[in-house]
């Protein structure tokens, strides 16, 4: 059993860094009271901070630490608890980092993810000169408003809330009961928020000339309440989503198999572009393609371009198959390059146009290509696909390059396309891979 610890704080690195009267220490020494009480094993406790004053305090804690970006603790806090709900995920942030990583309270509320957020709130950027925050009062004095602020404040605790926090306490460093409610927020099997106002003794309180006593008076000034505000549990996300995935793991899904059963005669890691147009189904004829490579025992990597819009604009693929694994995905200078319509070929004509003498091109035939070394193979792609379906001028393309290079048998496309594409669909396929092939 493990022996009681009296402190999870540190002073193996000197004592805690902040200015003579700043609130974070109160704030740091109340969550150290707080572990003592709950007395978690520190290898399973992780205080995750960031940029500014408070996120000088992690490395003073005996537990797992984790320091980032400005505004992006949250993030990192619930990576670590949906990878590991067992440990027990503490932030600690400031008012800016709140301001700046905004999107994230948001939506660690709205999915109701289990970590511990304690901000300390000091109204101002304390770390880079006392600049204003988004909780900054009206009228306060910063560095950037030194008429006073004409910004409203924001109320974190309310705008958590109005996204979906079940649980969230308002108070100041000085609360006597500060200790228990941040074991209270720990506790919260969600996401649980503490706002404590914090005294800035370097710049905000000496602007405003402020006092311990004025924090409470600017709640009451601001409409905003103290103590616990909400106390609403609900499911946690973490919970919720694992416990949707077992579910799913017993309900019996029948998958295709790809059984390599067809041989091959690619010696070597083989780069293959196909380049067409939106609409014209290359990204799924590819697939089959690659697929079909895998049918014929080799391994395949497939990776696409296209633009935002759909049925408009240029559709490019990159499949590399190879009779070992694939470790490097990038095609630097392809073997083969199939390319269909106007639309691909305006997107690839530097490519084309720089293709070595061991490339092979199959164009449409229509096309007026650019001076390429590449052996040049021009084929009726698109009239052979209008006879059958002219969305399957992929396939007609594909299967002439493939019936020409003899890479591997057209049985493993054929199957590729049986056996992963529905009845209807892969009869106009298999009839498209028959007429491609023909074309040669």
């Amino acid at each position: 059993m493990n022996a009681v610890r009296e402190t999870y704080l540190t002073d193996a690195i000197g004592p805690l860094p902040f200015c003579p009267g700043c609130g974070h220490h109160r704030l740091i020494k109340a969550l150290d009271k707080t572990l003592t009480k709950l007395q978690p094993d520190p290898k399973k406790v992780v205080i995750v901070t960031d940029i500014g004053c408070i996120g000088l305090a992690d490395r003073y804690f005996v537990t797992h630490a984790f320091h980032g970006l400005h505004g992006r603790s949250i993030t990192y806090a619930c990576g670590l608890k949906l990878a590991r709900p067992e440990l027990t995920v503490i932030v600690l942030k400031g008012d800016g980092g709140c301001g700046i990583g905004g999107t994230h309270l948001l939506n660690v509320a709205r999915r109701n993810i289990g970590i511990t957020l304690i901000v300390a709130n000091n109204f101002n950027y304390g770390m880079t000169g006392g600049q204003h925050s988004v909780t900054t009062p009206t009228d306060g004095l910063t560095a950037t408003t030194p008429l006073g602020n004409i910004e409203a404040a924001m109320d974190l605790c309310g705008t958590a809330i109005a996204a979906g926090a079940p649980w969230a306490y308002r108070g100041t460093g000085f609360d006597r009961d500060l200790t228990d409610r941040i074991a209270d927020a720990i506790r919260q099997p969600g996401f649980a928020m503490l706002d404590i106002w914090d005294m800035c003794t370097a710049y905000y309180l000496p602007r405003n000339q402020l006092g311990k006593k004025d924090l409470t008076g600017m709640m009451e000034r601001l409409g905003l309440q103290a103590g616990v505000l909400i106390d609403r549990p609900r499911p946690e996300y973490g919970e919720q989503y694992r416990n949707l995935h077992e579910i799913s793991e017993q309900v019996p899904r029948k998958r295709p198999e790809i059984t390599p059963k067809y041989t091959n005669t690619v010696a070597r890691q083989t780069g293959v572009v196909i380049a067409g147009s939106a609409g014209q189904k290359i990204r799924s004829a590819a697939g089959l393609f690659a697929q079909a490579g895998m049918f014929a025992n080799l391994e395949a990597t497939q990776k696409d371009d296209y633009p935002i819009t759909v049925m408009t604009g240029h559709s490019i693929t990159e499949i590399i198959i190879s009779p070992e694994s694939i470790d490097y995905t990038a095609i630097d200078s392809p073997d083969y390059f199939v390319v269909i319509s106007e639309d691909g070929l305006e997107k690839s004509w530097g490519r084309i146009a720089k293709l070595a003498n061991s490339a092979t091109l199959y164009a449409e035939e229509s096309l007026d290509l650019p001076a390429t070394d590449a052996k040049v193979v021009r084929l009726p792609f698109v009239a052979t696909a209008k006879k059958i379906n002219r969305l399957s001028v992929g396939i007609v393309a594909l299967a002439a390059m493939l019936h020409d290079t003899g890479m591997f048998s057209l049985d493993a496309f054929k199957d590729s396309i049986t056996v992963l594409q529905k009845p209807a669909i892969a009869d106009v396929n298999l009839q498209a891979l028959k007429a491609g092939a023909a074309i040669l």
